[in-house]
């Protein structure tokens, strides 16, 4: 009996002694605690372990699904290089275990977002395992903002409207969407009993993405008709650098319906109006959408009704007549009425009154006079003109003795300075009658004798003149401006050369008549002649200033040289004159100088 305990007691220290050697050299594992990753990257999952020596370990790869706890093995590699991924596993064809046991995961989905458990086996000296969670990131498409499909939003309803719907499509994991006034984030607010609050709704997709909606519902005011909203898409990306990305969808400005306060009435015309303008008036209120408007004109002690069209009075070709004040009434849609007032002026100018009216003729000499005078709504210039020359702004033109030259016609301009294009005219003619005048002819010119010559002879008068040349020849008769001019061709002949061409002219008041002349045009000198002349002239001045220069400066030396030989006689001492004689002359003569010097002392 004693034996048999002693060998239980002995079985039972071998086991505890077993489980103290395995405890102590349980196998450490680490893996990263999570790992991120885009749709359509690759995925590499670490696994590393401690606590054993052993050379033959088994690491293995497992999966958790969703729908169930069970883990499902993906793949497992040993240390002696044997490695193999589960055909049955969701991730077959996707999956590899490196050398260092690291898991593999290519083209990566959104179902790949799993709980992985890394196990490492080895043998006595036991086993242990560790999780990592693989985060999938796709980012969502652009948020859209749509209108809601019904009526227009009314300023002061009882409840909240509908302002608008943002939509975002395509995104994993579930991405938010947040609300801008103005620029500005509203409160995410999800109480129905607030003025402002949103309703979000999310679809998973077969894909595995997330579309995500948000309905925004607020009592709006009348500040809030210029107001622009616009909604955003929060989500994320693999990487710590990638987090609360924003996507902004495109404003939107709401139809927003709220009754008017005021109304306005304008005149559209843009400078002042004037007889036979367009005219558009046009009634508006600071309310939307615009009420019905009515529009009348004060005539007398009556209201005359006019019509009018979406707010717009149009007047076409106004006459004087249609100034006057004119009423907008604004009627909203509970009947309440108000209205505004614009006085019209039309702007005029009569038409111009010259005395005497009808068109005159006078002689030669005579004196002539117009007057012109009109009305208009404001003050007014009244302008003389013939042509674009201004002969007179006092209404009155005055021509104390008529010429040729004055025949023609006059206008009369009335104009309002001060309303662009208001004027108005009137014009009168004068015909001056009288015997003719042929204007001072010129020279017609040949270069040689025997050519042919063009000659005119240009002549006032009325009645016209009749023009007869001498040598007779063939003519053309033409008008300019006041004048008529007879044109003739000649041979220029040794006659007509030496005495000319006479021109007649005679109407029933008399005759005037003028010779021209024809002469040979003179050929141009040869080119260069008078600069010629000019430097020809030039050297020949330098020269004699250079003969100057040289005379002069022989003179001065001949005249240094005479004072030098007048000097030296005279500084000499006579007794120290040598004279050699080569004659009996030359004795004589310097006896002779002896003689003189010894008188002298």
């Amino acid at each position: 009996m004693a034996g048999i305990t002693l060998g239980r007691t002995l079985l039972l220290c071998t086991l505890l002694l077993w489980g103290f050697q395995v405890c102590c050299g349980a196998i450490t594992v680490k893996v990263s605690p999570k790992v991120e990753v885009n749709r359509g990257d690759t995925a590499k999952l670490p696994c590393e372990y401690s606590g054993t020596s052993l050379d033959d370990i088994v690491v293995t790869w497992y999966i958790t699904e969703e729908e169930s706890d069970q883990r499902k093995r993906v793949a497992y590699r040993k240390t002696s290089g044997h490695h193999e991924s589960d055909p049955e596993s969701p991730l077959f064809g996707q999956v590899s275990i490196s050398e260092d046991f690291t898991l593999t995961v290519t083209s990566v989905k959104p179902s790949n977002q799993l709980t992985f458990y890394c196990e490492v086996t080895a043998g006595k000296d036991g086993s242990g395992e560790a999780s990592t969670k693989l985060e999938v990131f796709v980012a969502p498409q652009k948020p859209e903002i749509k209108k809601p499909s019904s009526q227009a939003i009314s300023v002061g309803a009882s409840s909240s409207s509908e302002i608008g719907t943002c939509t975002t499509m395509n995104g994993f994991p579930a991405p938010r969407i947040i609300w801008f006034k103005d620029n500005m984030p509203l409160p995410e607010v999800k109480d129905k009993k607030e003025n402002t609050y949103m309703v979000p709704s999310t679809v998973k997709e077969a894909s595995g993405l997330f579309t995500i909606k948000s309905v925004l519902y607020m009592k709006p005011t009348k500040a809030d008709k210029d107001s622009l909203f616009h909604c955003t898409v929060e989500y994320s990306l693999a990487g710590e650098q990638n987090k609360n990305i924003q996507m902004k969808s495109e404003p939107m400005k709401i139809e927003l319906h709220y009754p008017f306060e005021h109304v306005m009435f304008d005149l559209l015309n843009a400078t002042d109006v004037k007889e036979g303008d367009d005219v558009t008036l046009k009634c508006a209120t600071d309310g939307n959408p615009q009420p019905f408007f009515d529009f009348y004109k004060q005539v007398q002690n009556e209201a005359k009704k006019m019509e009018g069209a979406e707010g717009l009075l149009t007047l076409k070709s106004v006459k004087r007549t249609d100034s006057g004040n004119y009423t907008c009434i604004a009627t909203d849609f509970e009947l309440d009425e108000k209205s505004a007032y614009k006085i019209l002026v039309v702007n005029y100018i009569d038409q111009m009154s010259v005395t005497p009216a009808d068109p005159k003729s006078v002689k030669l000499g005579d004196k002539v006079e117009w007057q012109c005078k009109t009305k208009a709504s404001k003050p007014h210039t009244v302008q003389w003109k013939k042509g674009s020359t201004v002969l007179s702004q006092d209404g009155t033109l005055s021509i104390e003795s008529v010429t040729y030259e004055n025949a023609g016609e006059y206008v009369c301009v009335g104009a309002v300075s001060d309303v662009p294009g208001l004027t108005a005219q009137a014009s009168v003619n004068l015909t001056v009658t009288g015997q003719p005048q042929i204007e001072n002819p010129a020279f017609g010119e040949v270069t040689k004798e025997g050519e042919e010559v063009t000659l005119k002879c240009s002549a006032y008068g009325y009645p016209s003149p009749k023009f007869t040349w001498k040598p007779s020849a063939k003519e053309t008769i033409s008008r300019e401006d006041n004048k008529i001019v007879s044109t003739a061709t000649f041979e220029a002949t040794a006659d007509i050369m030496a005495k000319g061409v006479t021109c007649e002219v005679s109407n029933e008041y008399g005759t005037d008549s003028k010779t021209l002349f024809v002469k040979v045009k003179r050929a141009d000198k040869q080119q260069g002649g008078p600069s010629a002349v000019v430097v020809a002239v030039v050297v020949c001045v330098l020269l004699l200033l250079l003969l100057v220069s040289l005379i002069y400066f022989l003179s001065k030396k001949t005249t240094m040289c005479s004072k030098k030989d007048k000097q030296e006689p005279a500084s000499s001492n006579v007794n120290d004159i040598v004279v050699e004689m080569k004659s009996d002359k030359a004795n004589e003569e310097a006896g002779l100088l002896n003689k003189k010097v010894s008188t002298e002392q």
